[in-house]
């Protein structure tokens, strides 16, 4: 069975633990796709990135991002409104960058997972 054809309200259970991560990060916080797959210790940034855009839409999607820091592309956007009514520290872009888009500043806006004490750290 592929998941795409599961019933909705039946998410496989690596999905869910994705999700259940994503939710954990606090408002003005990020964690990258690698940081969760390693919260898990399990899967890969591409797997943790899979189950985002399958499944994310219910969850703080826009807390669970790239390691440069680069806004989604697609919801640039939607995901700079929720970085600035959150707090979350951004780097301002230089005019030479395409878009002229911020990016997350990863070095203030990186979430460890607030010393949890097995796992990620």
């Amino acid at each position: 069975m592929s998941e795409q054809s599961l019933p909705a309200d039946a998410l496989p259970e690596y999905a869910e633990r994705v999700l259940d991560v994503a939710e954990l990060i606090p408002p003005g916080r990020v964690m990258t796709y690698g940081d969760v797959a390693e919260w898990l210790d399990e899967g890969g940034p591409r797997q943790v990135g899979r189950v985002m855009a399958l499944y994310g839409g219910a969850v703080p999607w826009w807390r669970v991002i790239r390691a440069d820091g680069v806004l989604l592309p697609g919801h640039e956007l939607e995901a700079l409104g929720h970085y600035r009514a959150e707090g979350t520290p951004l780097k301002e872009a230089s005019r030479a960058s395409e878009g002229h888009l911020p990016r997350v500043d990863m070095k203030r806006a990186r979430w460890d997972g607030g010393g949890r004490s097995e796992g990620h750290t």
